[in-house]
């Protein structure tokens, strides 16, 4: 056996380069239309969404039956507050999940899993989050983003042969992308696999790897040097965690989901067998990608289940509590924050169902649906989340344990706001969604236009490039100028008792009017387009914003015709879209009138110190130390905290 070579230093990348892996990994094409992808080219297609789909009845019966018996196992078998208190998921408690199948449930029924729709594991996941938002993040990371995932899509069948059964019952597993200097940006990464015969061997430390302390195997992302034979690249295996040469180094502690298994992994000279490696070598990040473009509706399901309590809590409190003659609900400024609760709540389930359901019809290309659901329901119910804890008063900052101690119903509003703080950053924070989603946005433009504005490009090819332009923007350009939105009593199957016909008209001048200010942009930009980060965002919260409002639309309609609260769900849908519209105007506005070029200027003052006089008179209680840890490979020196549970 020969000797494996020594792992290749730190990468270090440019920007250019940076940006050309991150392109190199998102899928390139668009075989299948998506709702979502028209909406940011001006095009309103209501076809596709309307009549809202619905999952076969066999489908409805399984989901429905495993619901009755989750809801049994979390009112009597999750103690919320227990995890809070000694910040760790019971033994007794996973291993019932496990018994219940909760661990399968989106695994299919031939490797012993529940084989759950999407649709009934989003809800699963809703309820389950309610109890305990830490359970909701164990099952979501294992089997959204986990070892189960990515082997469906892209594994061999020996591979699913291999490890589903055991995801389904009995193994728990982990994804392990984020290294101390690597977040968003894998261009970076260090953890290395290098070939050695029939096994790759890794070295690297990973961070923030959830439910990496309790795990058995492990979805590793790890770089493959270049070399005979091997293509190299960033790569994905399938990893024992009981491996030789694997150290749980430690289980971090956050502000929020304290009873997460999270921990700081460190591999050193760990053999992995050639055939866990997932795909072929350098297909480590379109793998990642595509699993996360349905594992991404997880995180705002649970986010629905959110809004579910909060108002609930909302609801019953503002009922009770009465200052000044009156419920404290029916004052209008306390009023004003439960309807916003109840309208977003209706919205943020209309979107993940829809986008739930389309995933398992398998028909449209939901990449962009699933990030617009996951950026704007980890928004949305952070905002719900703090209304809340404002309703309550003084009560929604105590916490639920001070509260029951002195004789008041334990409501953990604050535990709550803590728990959900994270959703704008797991799994691609605000920020990086947003850029995530505005790439995709643009990907037609940069499809016909794109080498105008490259500077690698030849003359050739910007000529090439400037003739295809012309022809793309001659026959689109003028469909953006008139169209349904401008017609009275156009969508009038919306129009009922409550009318949500105008609310569609607006949706699609809207969109057509978010295409040309795209367009100006980029005109305006050109290669300068990539750095406007602002107004990039504020483009995609327009866009969440009208996918959003068509989505409840299309749900309060399904609900009428089904006559399942029918009325009621057009007055929420009414509400919303209303609410969403002044939001909307607001960001359209913000487009062209900002600050963005001043805060730029601001910032530039922070780091040189122009303004550190501002920092005087302030004490900093932090502790020294490195901002970013050493993750220089080699052997670990700390005691391994791994904890498997049995």
């Amino acid at each position: 056996m020969t000797a494996p070579t020594a792992p290749t230093p730190k990468p270090t990348v440019t920007e250019r380069e940076a940006r050309q892996v991150a392109e190199a990994a998102r899928e390139q094409d668009w075989r299948k239309p998506s709702f979502a992808k028209e909406l940011f080219l001006g095009r309103f297609r209501l076809d596709l969404i309307h009549p809202h789909p619905l999952p076969a009845d066999e489908h409805v019966q399984r989901g429905e039956e495993f619901l009755a018996k989750l809801r049994d196992f979390c009112e009597t078998q999750i103690d919320a507050a227990r995890i809070e208190r000694e910040a760790q998921i019971p033994d007794e408690t996973i291993n019932g999940l496990k018994e219940l199948g909760a661990f399968g449930m989106k695994i299919d029924t031939k490797y012993g899993g529940l084989g759950l729709t999407q649709v009934y594991y989003n809800k699963a996941l809703a309820m389950v989050g309610t109890a305990s938002p830490a359970i909701g993040a164990l099952l979501s990371a294992h089997q959204s983003i986990g070892v189960p995932q990515p082997l469906k899509l892209f594994g061999t069948q020996e591979q699913k042969d291999t490890f589903l059964p055991r995801c389904a019952r009995t193994d728990i597993s982990a994804f392990l992308l984020t290294e101390p200097d690597v977040g968003s940006d894998p261009a970076r990464l260090a953890t290395t696999a290098v070939p050695d015969g029939d096994h790759y061997v890794l070295d690297g430390v990973k961070l923030w790897t959830t439910n990496g302390v309790v795990a058995d195997l492990l979805v590793v992302m790890a770089r493959v040097p270049a070399s005979e034979g091997h293509k190299g690249g960033i790569t994905a295996f399938v990893v024992e965690a009981a491996s030789e040469g694997i150290t749980v180094e430690n289980r971090n502690a956050f502000m929020g989901l304290r009873g997460l298994e999270n921990g700081v992994t460190r591999f050193h000279r760990v053999r992995v067998p050639a055939a866990n490696r997932i795909g072929p070598e350098g297909s480590g990040l379109k793998i990642a990608l595509t699993t996360l473009n349905t594992g991404r509706l997880s995180l705002p399901a649970m986010c629905v289940g959110a809004g579910k309590w909060c108002l609930k809590i909302a609801r019953e409190w503002s009922g009770a509590r009465e200052q000044w003659g009156k419920p404290v609900a029916l004052h209008e400024a306390v009023g004003s924050k439960i309807s916003f609760i109840a309208a977003t709540t209706f919205a943020l389930e209309a979107v993940v169902d829809l986008s739930s359901q389309m995933a398992d019809e398998d028909r449209n290309d939901i990449r962009i649906e699933a990030a617009l659901a996951k950026l704007y329901g980890s928004e949305m119910a952070w905002l719900m989340a703090d209304e809340l804890v404002q309703i309550r008063g003084g009560r929604g900052f105590e916490t639920a344990q001070s509260l029951q101690d002195r004789g008041e119903r334990g409501v953990p509003a604050e535990q709550l706001l803590r728990d959900l703080r994270i959703n704008r950053i797991f799994e691609g924070s605000t920020e990086i969604m947003h850029l995530l989603i505005a790439r995709e946005a643009v990907d037609a433009h940069l499809s016909v236009a794109g080498d105008l504005i490259d500077p690698d490009k030849s003359l050739s090819d910007k000529a090439r490039a400037g003739a295809n332009a012309g022809v793309f923007y001659a026959k689109w350009l003028p469909k953006l100028i008139a169209g349904q939105g401008q017609i009275p009593g156009a969508y009038g199957a919306f129009h009922q008792q409550v009318d949500l016909s105008p609310h569609l008209r607006y949706v699609e001048r809207s969109a057509r009017k978010l295409a040309r200010s795209t367009f100006y942009a980029m005109s305006r930009w050109q290669g300068r387009m990539e750095s406007k980060q602002g107004f990039l965002g504020r483009i995609v919260d327009i866009g969440a914003e009208l996918f959003a409002m068509s989505a409840a639309c299309v749900r309060a309609e399904h609900l009428r015709r089904s006559g399942d609260h029918g009325r009621e769900a057009y007055q929420l849908a009414d509400v919303f879209c209303r609410q969403s519209r002044i939001r909307v105007e607001e960001l359209f506005g913000r487009l062209w009138d900002n600050t963005d070029d001043l805060d730029g200027k601001v910032v530039k003052g922070v780091l040189s110190g122009t303004y550190e006089w501002l920092e005087d008179g302030m004490v900093d209680p932090s502790t020294e130390g490195p901002w970013i840890a050493d993750a220089a490979p080699g052997p670990s020196q700390r005691e391994n905290v791994h904890r498997p549970i049995r």
